[in-house]
């Protein structure tokens, strides 16, 4: 099997490979959006479609031996990482210096008329750091596109929210909205933390000691929420808790949650 044959398998809609990057790609059960990714280095190569894969998956032809051009690949291929994400990291000290808090269509769109964050060039713009260090972020469209800065870290970045009470992990933004509403209603104090993606949420839970996982249900959400090995929430099938809670109100939302705490 080729890589281009493993990445079609895998549900990617790939006509052609491009080397020695990352590239975002639609799959056939998201076909409108960039929901799959693999990376192609000549002897080896990675695929991930975020909807069934909490992680890349590699792909090697048999009887893969390392030799010394993959070495020297490899290296070539870190370094140009490191200047990449280090790159990134200055685009997004200077858009978030730039944007403006602002009301967002997405919010809109997700029952937060009255939310406002910071927004730049129409883009609402969610900051992403690791530890105390801003790596980049996440720009989302006013149709709700998301994507992230060319060549930022992603894996261990987060967005925290308020920080000064009971610790939960979800994957997105209008997700994390949903619960800061229902814990208000509840009375409840929170840190919710936003991983941005189901398999992200594996490795940023380990910077977090006790907590709860608002988990999205669908597989990856499913899979990363057991692999983290915390007490999870989950609503109906393919919905996540700002799907419920537009749904079935705020109070119904937060009772579902109640439960959990």
């Amino acid at each position: 099997m080729t890589f281009l044959d493993f990445a079609q398998s895998c549900g990617l809609v790939v006509e052609y490979v491009i080397e020695d990057r990352w590239v975002r790609v639609p799959t056939i059960d998201h076909p409108h959006k960039q929901n799959g990714s693999y990376k192609f280095v000549g002897d080896a190569g990675w695929v991930q479609n975020f909807a069934t894969m909490e992680s890349p998956v590699l792909w090697k032809p048999k009887n893969f031996v390392p030799d010394d051009r993959w070495l020297t690949r490899r290296l070539k291929n870190e370094a140009d990482q490191a200047a990449n994400q280090a790159l990134a990291a200055k685009k997004a000290a200077s858009i978030m210096a730039a944007a403006e808090r602002a009301h967002h269509p997405y919010l809109n769109a997700k029952g937060f008329p009255e939310a406002r964050a910071y927004v730049w060039k129409d883009i609402l713009v969610l900051p992403m750091r690791i530890g105390s260090q801003l790596v980049g972020c996440q720009m989302i469209q006013p149709d709700g596109t998301k994507r992230f800065l060319k060549g930022q870290r992603t894996k261990g970045a987060s967005l925290r929210i308020d920080a000064k009470g009971r610790e939960i992990l979800c994957e997105g933004f209008a997700t994390a909205l949903s619960i800061r509403r229902a814990m208000k209603h509840l009375g409840e104090r929170y840190s919710i933390t936003v991983a941005f993606s189901a398999g992200n949420m594996v490795e940023v839970a380990k910077g977090i000691g006790s907590l709860l996982v608002v988990a999205d249900h669908d597989v990856a959400g499913i899979n990363a929420a057991k692999k983290i090995g915390a007490r999870y929430w989950i609503g109906e099938e393919g919905q996540d808790f700002n799907d419920c809670e537009q749904s079935q109100g705020t109070v119904a939302a937060a009772e579902s949650l109640a439960r959990f705490l």
